[in-house]
């Protein structure tokens, strides 16, 4: 049995007295246990509004359709049951860290109140959890970074106090919302295989909702790619990547560059310019 299973899922905003917006049109999405589905597609596609539908984080929409969690129907519930579930057994890496973590309180305080929040733990219990956390994301010097606040803290080691603050409660599913947007290369790498590890050593599954092939590619089991709300193409990483059947994810492909190919327009030699 699936894990998450999406039918038919439609989300409006209100846009006017009487006009709307469609945000996703009529999508459908799967995903086990274990597995890694890549949500692919330009900025907005659908993809984020996609991962707050299945978290019950849309304010002001109209969410239709079905979504279904370990055979629970998530759109029926409310919301404190929402909140149970919600950093539990889902929980949610947000696009912008820096946005998303209070300036005002420490990084510890906030993973230790994640915690809090779903467990009957003392402060201090909580706190070797965030410290232990850290530790395992790859932050030097956990004990002592664990007192700093989010502004001392780089693009890269933010974004790694968010993924431990989603791996505390140790959930079922992880939705990572382009988790390596704005990060170099170096970084980038060191996040993916953070997430690696999560899926093999824990057995998480996750949705990588990003616009790069290039992570899809390195990550992925499956891939859905999005476009004005609606799924025009999914299959395995391979299936989509070597032969992929609509332009619109031909066109994604040819965005991402290669090294292994002709360059359209190769610089003049330094002979040329002598």
């Amino acid at each position: 049995m699936s894990l998450l299973t999406v039918r038919d899922l439609t989300v409006d905003f209100r846009s006017g007295a009487h006009a709307s917006v469609r945000a996703v049109d009529g999508l459908d999405l799967e995903l086990s246990a274990g597995q890694v589905l890549g949500v692919v597609g330009e900025s907005g596609s659908g993809k984020s509004v996609t991962s707050l539908a299945v978290l019950g984080l849309l304010q002001g929409a109209t969410v239709s359709g079905e979504i279904r969690f370990d055979g629970q129907e998530l759109t029926t519930l409310d919301q404190r049951s929402l909140r149970r579930l919600r950093g539990d057994r889902i929980a949610m890496v947000f696009q912008d860290p820096l946005s998303c973590l209070n300036p005002y309180y420490s990084v510890a305080f906030q993973i230790a109140e994640a915690y809090r929040a779903h467990h009957r733990a003392g402060r201090r219990e909580a706190h070797k959890v965030a410290v232990r956390m850290l530790e395992r994301v790859g932050i030097p010097e956990p004990e002592r970074r664990a007192r700093a606040y989010p502004h001392e803290f780089s693009g890269g080691m933010r974004q790694r106090v968010m993924i431990a603050m989603a791996l505390c409660l140790e959930p079922d599913l992880l939705i990572a919302d382009e988790p390596t947007t704005a990060l170099d290369v170096t970084v980038q790498a060191q996040i993916l295989d953070l997430l690696r590890e999560l899926r093999r050593e824990a057995g998480t599954a996750i949705m990588l909702i990003t616009h790069d092939m290039g992570v899809v590619a390195g990550l992925a089991d499956q891939v859905v790619v999005m476009h004005q709300g609606r799924a025009v193409e999914r299959g395995t990483v391979r299936e989509v990547f070597h032969r992929p059947q609509q332009a619109y994810t031909r066109g994604l492909l040819a965005c991402v560059p290669r090294i292994d190919g002709p360059l359209p327009h190769r610089l003049p030699t330094l002979e040329a310019t002598v």
